[in-house]
């Protein structure tokens, strides 16, 4: 194979506009003054068709009556966590991700939410909702080999407490931090700023 001519064992960017829109809310809070923010997360169920067991935010595709993809977002946080969208104060948006095996293109939405949450798991999709302080998933990185379809294959990821977190999801939490490293903690609005 020449330079210039893709592989065609590895995937490939697709254009936007054939991907399917979806959105995620990347939902933060401070556990005190003092602490840095903790994120929540899902545990999706392990019998599902797609991604099945895996660590991800709430979210999914954007549906027709949506008026656009942050209320997709907010919406399906909704939906699977049982968080009011009213209590979600938005910070930001971070860049889109694009999925290889599933053809999404996901739309990461950051929010401010109140700490003391009681969640109400959606018994359809999450097994469990996580709440994990960003330091010590920025600490648990490093690679590692996973198994997927019979094919085994080396991923960066973070494993804190049992819990693997890799592909997009992982991607969105290293923008997140990089985004965060700069700022300050004490004031929640400006983290992304």
């Amino acid at each position: 194979m020449h330079a210039g001519t893709p592989d065609p064992r590895w995937p490939t960017a697709k254009d936007p506009a054939e991907q399917t829109q979806a959105a995620v809310l990347v939902p933060l809070f401070l556990p005190s003054q003092t602490e840095p923010p903790s994120v929540v997360l899902t545990r999706r169920r392990s019998d599902l068709r797609r991604h099945a067991g895996e660590i991800s935010f709430p979210g999914g595709r954007r549906d027709a009556a949506d008026a656009d993809l942050r209320e997709t977002a907010l919406r399906e946080a909704e939906e699977e966590i049982g968080l009011a969208r009213e209590l979600v104060s938005p910070l930001g948006e971070l860049q889109p991700i694009s999925t290889f095996a599933t053809n999404y293109l996901i739309h990461p939405f950051v929010g401010l939410i109140p700490p003391g949450q009681s969640w109400r798991a959606s018994p359809r999709e999450v097994d469990a909702v996580l709440e994990l302080p960003l330091h010590d998933v920025r600490e648990s990185r490093t690679r590692t080999e996973i198994e997927r379809r019979g094919f085994t294959f080396e991923v960066d990821a973070y494993i804190l407490d049992g819990h693997l977190i890799w592909g997009a999801t992982f991607r969105i939490i290293e923008e997140l931090l990089g985004r965060l490293r700069a700022g300050a903690f004490e004031d929640a609005r400006l983290l992304l700023s």
